[in-house]
């Protein structure tokens, strides 16, 4: 390190400063308490799908509102406040500088926790865009683009600072996480409001699929991944006292990383809608992001070269190596599953739940445990309480981690075998319904393990309490450095990778050209050229009431559970109908061919049953589907249709480009009652009494209809034929 030079040359003047460890407490505090909340979520919902009483019978506490408030606690709460903890220690220390403003550190802080409380409220209460890891509305997703910023601009103001003139590892990662979280945010976050808390996806279809994938890959790619490829690369050689394994392999893994990650978005979207260049796109990058990711893998683990014996003895290390072989795990098999052979298996199963859950809970989890273990002890100025019982949560964690994966892999196989098997005469052997009775036991492990991770989990919050006991909280933490204009720079040619090192402004703006490459290079075309996304001429607007009762599937999170995607497959052609097209969902904001088959696809639902027979699945699930794990939504048939503002959502479609009348929106509710009043007639036919103005009758109106357009353009061509 340049300031090595202070050490043997006494006469330089050097500034003495303090470290703000008060806010990595702060951060880490939010960690511990929102880490325990989003597994509580977790836990809850895994055994939802085992025990449907656990959904309570309430709207608030239903499968589809709680697993998006697991999603984003985990996400966004905990390792969110664990990026901002490790990077606050972090970037201090190697910058030899004080975050640049105390006020914006605390502004930070507290708007963070603010995003995530207005996150929880808002989501039970049904307030959602539904896109998956982005499903908090537009005041939310502007009150993040503030607080994001505001982080940038003290991370950039300590750098520019800093006593350090070259910029370590750790710091480029987050450079580019900061740079590529607000560029994906905002690209996925564009809506049109038409109501204070609901709104509109700016993209339809197609197009809000690829959007919305290009942001969900690269979320975890740039804000699971990538600051924590930094926290990395600051805490384990700090941790082991040993130096980073190689310098050039860093070079190499940060700036492929960067580059080939946010290409990757499309095999999230295998054998849909999705034009098949961006399809295959998207699986040769995904292939070639092996090579960078196992770089990064291996420059973290032979970091610990020799050092093996202090691992056996070290929690903090044994968290840690856990948590790089996890992420090299996790690297290898995403890769795999875009695959097309190997996504035909995978997807819209469990194990695409297996999958993401080793990153969570190993890499990501194991991580922030590991740094919890180094940190506090530091700050508090002590030791930690107990080394057991941080060697006991490790071991639980572990077990914890083991009984979650693998009877999802297990289970996910089965499903994808079963979902595809026919008998010797040509037909399905299962019904969809029979392979989620398969499935339960698998649930049940699964949950299991979920409760291990929490208890291991408890035991630190435990063992952590008692080491701040024990010592004393070092808020402003002395420090003295050589000032910047003053750093030795030795005699020699430098690296030429020491130019960027050196301009942090540079290194931002690089970034963010080499991340924008791929989203232009995947985008521009699947937006700009027609035949991408060709039309199909009877495919209509929704009605008034088919819309009205979209939005509140949407708000029930019926797309956590059930696709509108219908494959190429023989398999699911069969089960579900004529394969899915690009140009049947142009008026779909947001997209709805969702990412997992706990209940059957419903791209053809529409005109399959009577209103009948939805009016009392909705009402007692198992009445129809016995066996079936589907909650009641009892409150459908109570609450009153919120006719008010049926205009203004008309006007925003309009304004989006769905082609309704000009001045439609003054007539929109009167057509809502006559379709309404048509339903409710044909429910009274059954002995189903129900007012016209219910919610529970929209919702009908919206499954009626769902990919019955394409039906009728196929009834019309043998007509003409």
């Amino acid at each position: 390190m340049s300031n090595s030079f202070v050490e043997t040359n006494p006469s330089v003047q050097t500034d003495k400063f303090f470290y703000d460890n008060k806010i990595v407490k702060m951060f880490a505090y939010a960690t511990i308490f929102w880490g325990i909340v989003g597994m509580l979520a977790g836990i809850l919902a895994a055994f939802q799908l085992v025990f449907p009483v656990l959904n309570m019978g309430l709207a608030e506490t239903t499968f589809g509102r709680v697993r998006p408030v697991h999603t984003n606690a985990i996400i966004f709460a905990f390792v969110g406040n664990g990026i901002f903890m490790g990077v606050y220690y972090s970037l201090q220390r190697l910058c030899k500088a004080r975050m640049f403003n105390d006020r914006l550190s605390r502004f930070h802080f507290w708007g963070w926790q603010s995003i995530i409380v207005l996150a929880a409220v808002t989501l039970l209460a049904g307030f959602t865009s539904g896109k998956e890891y982005a499903e908090l509305e537009w005041p939310i997703d502007i009150l993040i683009a503030v607080i994001w910023v505001a982080f940038g601009w003290n991370m950039f103001g300590t750098i520019l600072k800093r006593r350090e003139r070259h910029l370590y590892v750790a710091i480029w990662f987050y450079i580019a996480t900061f740079v590529t979280v607000a560029v994906l945010h905002i690209v996925n976050s564009m809506e049109l409001p038409f109501s204070w808390l609901k709104s509109y996806s700016a993209y339809a279809g197609v197009q809000d699929a690829l959007v919305q994938w290009w942001y969900g890959h690269n979320a975890v790619a740039f804000f699971l991944t990538t600051p924590y490829l930094g926290l990395m690369y600051y805490f384990m050689p700090k941790a082991a006292n040993r130096p980073v394994y190689s310098y050039r392999l860093s070079i190499i893994h940060f700036w492929a990383l960067i580059f080939l990650y946010i290409w990757a978005g499309p095999h999230h979207l295998l054998y849909t809608a999705l034009p098949n260049w961006a399809q295959s796109l998207g699986t040769v990058f995904s292939i070639m992001l092996i090579a960078p990711s196992w770089g990064g893998m291996l420059n973290g683990l032979l970091t610990l070269r020799g050092a093996w014996d202090k691992v056996r003895e070290e929690p903090v290390l044994k968290f840690m190596v856990v948590a790089v072989t996890a992420y090299g795990m996790a690297t290898f098999e995403g890769p795999m599953l875009s695959l097309k052979s190997v996504n035909a298996i995978s997807h819209f199963t469990d194990w695409t739940i297996a999958h993401v859950h080793v990153g969570a809970l190993g890499w990501n989890g194991f991580l922030t445990f590991g740094i919890l273990y180094y940190l506090i002890p530091k700050i508090f100025r002590t030791k930690l309480y107990s080394v057991k019982l941080a060697n006991a949560h490790f071991w639980i964690g572990t077990l914890g981690i083991i009984f979650y994966v693998v009877p999802m892999y297990w289970a996910g196989f089965m499903q994808s075998l079963a979902w595809k098997e026919f008998t010797p005469e040509g037909t399905l052997k299962y019904q969809f319904l029979d392979t989620v009775k398969q499935m339960q036991p698998f649930y049940l492990m699964r949950g299991i393990g979920g409760v291990l991770f929490l208890i291991g989990a408890l035991v630190m919050v435990y063992n952590l309490i008692k080491t701040i006991k024990t010592g004393t909280i070092w808020n402003d933490e002395p420090a003295e450095a050589a000032p910047l204009e003053k750093v030795y720079v030795p005699h020699g040619a430098p690296h030429w990778h020491r130019w960027i090192e050196r301009r942090p402004v540079q290194m931002l703006l690089l970034s963010l050209v080499l991340i924008l490459i791929g989203g232009a290079v995947e985008m521009i075309p699947t937006f700009m050229v027609k035949e991408n996304i060709p039309t199909i001429a009877s495919v209509k607007p929704y009605t008034p009431l088919e819309l009205a009762g979209r939005d509140i599937y949407v708000r029930e999170g019926c797309y956590l559970c059930h696709s509108q995607m219908i494959r190429p497959f023989r398999s699911e052609v069969v089960r579900y109908g004529e394969y899915s097209k690009a140009g049947e969902f142009i008026y779909d904001h947001p997209f709805q061919w969702g990412s997992k088959r706990t209940g059957p696809d419903l791209a053809r639902i529409g005109g399959k049953y009577p209103d009948s027979w939805h009016f009392n699945h909705m009402l007692e699930p198992s009445s129809i589907s016995p066996g079936t794990i589907m909650p009641n939504y009892p409150w459908l048939f109570h609450n009153n249709l919120d006719t008010a503002i049926v205009p203004a959502k008309i006007r925003a479609m309009i304004t989006l480009g769905v082609p309704y009348a000009a001045g439609y929106d003054k007539l929109a509710v009167a057509d809502l009652m006559v379709q309404a009043n048509k339903i409710t007639e044909n429910l009274a036919k059954d002995k189903l009494p129900i007012q016209s103005n219910k919610e529970i009758v929209a919702l009908i109106a919206y499954l009626q209809r769902v990919g019955t357009d394409i039906k009728l353009e196929q009834k019309t061509a043998e007509a003409n034929h």
